[in-house]
Formats: C-alpha cells, structure tokens, sequence
C-alpha cells in the first residue's frame, strides 16, 4: 500500500462532508450475470492442477501494485498463471485450492471487494472506487468466474488459522500472503514449476485468442509500412507509437516491449530505446506483439528495407535467414524432438557463415563447437501464450527436452546479426541485422502458420511494402 500524501491541499474531511459523501448513492449491483466464456476452460485447468498436488492446499495470488513514484502505479499484469486458472484480471487477490477430506479441491478466489458506501474508503483511500474505477462485487465476481469469491481482507489471517494443512504458495507475487504461510521453497518452485507445464498445451480457448493477437499484429505490422514515410522524418518512437495505437485499440497492449531498431540498431537482440533515425537504404527490424484483452500475446518479426528494395548485401542477408526459417519451420510438428526446429535452422545458417567465409569448417565441426552463435546470438524460438516466453519455468523433460505435441504454439525466429563494429567481415555487412518470426500452432499432422498473414520472402517483403506504402 503506497504511503499516503505529505503534501495534500486539504487539511481533513470534516463531518458534514462525510456525511454528504456516504448519501444519495444508487444501487448498480449487477444481477443475473452469466459465467465468463472462459470459466468451463479454466476450471478444467484447476482440476488438472487438483490431480498433481493432492492432500495439499494451493495459493496462487494474482500480485500487487507496484508504485512509480508516490501515489502513481505502474499498469497493473497479474501473475500469468492466476490469469490460466480463473480468467481473472484482478490485483489483490489469490486462488485458493483447499484440498478435500475424500480426494480432490475446493477452489475459491479471495478478491478485493466493492468499497462500502458507509465510511469514507471509496473516495478517500488508495484502492477508492471514485478515483480508479468501480471494482466487481464478490458475488459478481462469483458469477462471472464461477467460483466462490471472498473479501482478500482476510486472507492473510485465513491461511495462517489453517497452517496445520500442507501448504504450498508461488512465491515473489504477495509477501503478505507469503508471510501467512508456512512453506518450503523448493516445494513452492514446484508449484509454480507445474503452472508452466500445464500451459505448455493450449486449449481450444487459448489458440482462438492466440488467433485474435496474430491477426491484430498483422494490423499492426501493416500500419506500420503505410506509415515509414513519417517515421523517416521522424524516428524509431513514430513506429513504436503507431503499432502501440493498433494494440491498444484491438488489445490490452502490446505483449512486451516493442523492438523497432532501423540500421544498426537491428543486430541489437533486444533494442528496446526506439529512440534512432530512421534513414532509406537501411533495414528496420520490427519485433512486437499485440496482447489481447485476455492477455494472451503474439510475437512476430519481419525486417523491411525502409526504402522499398534490399540491396544486394540485404538480400543475402535475408535469404540465408529466410532458407533457415524455412528449415525450422519444416521441423515443428507433433512427436518431433522440440529441439528440432532450432537445430534445422542454427545448421541452415552455420553453412552459410562456413561458405562465406565468416566461420571456420567444415558445418558439422563448426555446429559443434557453436561457432555460429557470433552471428546468431540466441535460440531460435520459443513458446507462445500468456507469456512472450510462454512456460519458462516447466520441467525441462516437458519442454526444451519434451516432443512437440498438437496444441502447443511456439515461434520460430532464426535471425543473422553483423555488429557495426565487427572487423571479422567485410565492412558492407556491418551493422547489418536481420530476424524474420512467425508463431506455429502445431497440429495433428503437421503445423500451422498463424503469423502467415504477413508476406516473409524479400520478394513478397518488396511487394508488400510497394503495395501498401502506394
């Protein structure tokens, strides 16, 4: 809870103003709600979860706060893996799994309750409804979610009444409830351990929101080419602003912070500043994602000539980038080794660097040693979901050392980066960076390309652009 004003103008509230503030409200309790479309979804992941820990009772608090300075908050995300559980937005509250004497849970939401009308919270204190808009009640909030809510006030001591139960809670999202509780650390890691395995696998909810953000970026990526002519006169913040605008008006935001990095600021993996010139005859590098109002996120990447036409180092460039996409890509279906597509591409692109001079070989030895990875810097996907990178924290075995299955979605996003201050190539490809991503959906027989909507060959690139900038 943020302190409260030092230096506020009124000096107190006195009775009368009390008085007339806590009058004359009219009642706007929602009746007749209906579960959200995401309940039946989310209530089978918490018997999933049930399955996985009996006999013990579960905390997942969705976090707190985070305070700017004084009494300005940082926009608020809860924690991923309370969002997968109940579909739930809300800050300051917990899912609880209690578990039951026969077998299984009971699962409830603790959840920061509408203010009283009877004291002076609602317009004075720092969750007031008047100053930062009106909250769910607990029985709508019941409703809409499909589980029993209870007032977060009293979390804290509740599960501390219940320490005799075998307790686990994920740790580093609310110390007050943490503090409530008496756990072991490593038992908790498993437990947020076992959050990121069940995401691994997308339900049908999940993809069909994945398929809102792709589309949406789409959007985005496409407002940006009709508006590189501005962003030319202006900077790399033009295009950041300009996909921002798509993302906010489709989505919640953007799902990361978005990378638009033009000339050398392409072989920057993670250029996040946007603060550069943007000049003809470089490339722009644009990495960013929708995040929809549920907040799943996409995460696609495409590097555009800013003046139309890649020259013919550019070129190069990018069809060694685009041919090893093409070989990861091939890689992802279901009961493939999820290590597969990132090793079709890294040796597609070791053979080009062995063949230009760049590396020594011959491929095989060079891939070994991981001699690549001076141009290639990092790995070449990932999984996709609520997170950018979706179920960091699952078990090993089930993720990087797991087989890919239907239902999982992940990027793929082999990329080439020649640092401006590279003196081991020849000073035209300096300050040269080049990244194309797309997000898979791995299917029964094969994958699908949600990000296709966006054209990838340098041919198509040119056309596009030609076409949209008109």
């Amino acid at each position: 809870m943020a302190k409260g004003r030092k230096n506020g103008l009124y000096e107190g509230v006195s009775e009368e103003l009390s008085a007339l503030m806590r009058t004359g409200w009219a009642d706007t309790e929602r009746r007749g709600l209906e579960a959200g479309e995401q309940a039946p979804y989310a209530a089978r992941r918490r018997a999933a979860l049930s399955a996985l820990f009996p006999g013990e009772r579960l905390v997942v608090p969705s976090g707190n706060l985070k305070y700017r300075s004084n009494d300005d908050a940082y926009p608020f995300r809860p924690y991923s893996g309370y969002v997968h559980l109940t579909g739930d937005q809300a800050r300051d509250g917990a899912l609880v799994l209690e578990p039951r004497a026969g077998g299984g849970h009971d699962a409830y939401c603790y959840q920061l309750p509408r203010d009283s009308r009877d004291d002076d919270e609602f317009w004075t204190g720092y969750t007031a409804e008047l100053w930062t808009g009106r909250r769910r009640s607990l029985a709508e909030s019941g409703a809409v979610l499909g589980l029993p809510c209870r007032d977060v006030r009293t979390a804290a001591e509740d599960l501390a009444a219940g320490s005799g139960v075998p307790t686990r809670i994920v740790r580093g999202i609310d110390p007050a409830l943490e503090a409530a509780v008496n756990t072991d650390e490593e038992r908790d890691g498993e437990l947020e351990d076992a959050l990121s395995g069940l995401r691994l696998v997308k339900d049908a909810w999940e993809i069909g929101e994945l398929r809102k953000a792709v589309d949406s970026t789409v959007r985005g990526f496409t407002d940006c080419v009709a508006e590189l002519s501005r962003a030319v006169a202006s900077s790399e913040r033009w295009i950041e602003g300009t996909f921002f605008r798509r993302a906010r008006l489709e989505g919640n935001s953007v799902g990361y912070g978005s990378i638009c990095a033009a000339g050398e600021h392409a072989t920057i993996m993670h250029w996040t500043d946007n603060d550069g010139p943007v000049r003809p005859g470089d490339l722009l590098l644009l990495d960013a994602g929708v995040e929809t109002r549920t907040l799943y996120t996409a995460d696609v990447t495409r590097t555009l000539p800013i003046g139309g036409t890649f020259t013919p180092v550019q070129r190069r460039v990018y069809d060694a980038v685009y041919e090893a996409q093409e070989a990861g890509m091939a890689a992802v279906k279901p009961g493939a080794p999820y290590r597969a597509f990132h090793e079709a591409a890294q040796r597609s692109l070791t053979a080009r660097l062995v063949a230009w001079g760049f590396i020594e070989g011959p491929v095989d030895r060079a891939y070994a040693l991981g001699l690549q990875r001076r141009f290639t810097m990092a790995g070449t996907g990932h999984m996709l979901g609520l997170d950018v990178h979706d179920c960091a924290r699952a078990r090993t075995e089930e993720y990087v050392d797991g087989v890919l299955a239907p239902g999982m979605v992940l990027t793929v996003e082999p990329g080439l980066y020649f640092q401006a201050d590279d003196l081991t190539v020849p000073e035209e490809w300096r300050g040269i960076g080049v990244r194309i991503e797309d997000d898979l959906l791995v299917t029964d027989d094969g994958h699908e390309n949600l990000s296709a909507g966006l054209p990838r060959s340098a041919d198509e690139v040119e056309a596009w652009m030609a076409r949209v900038a008109g």
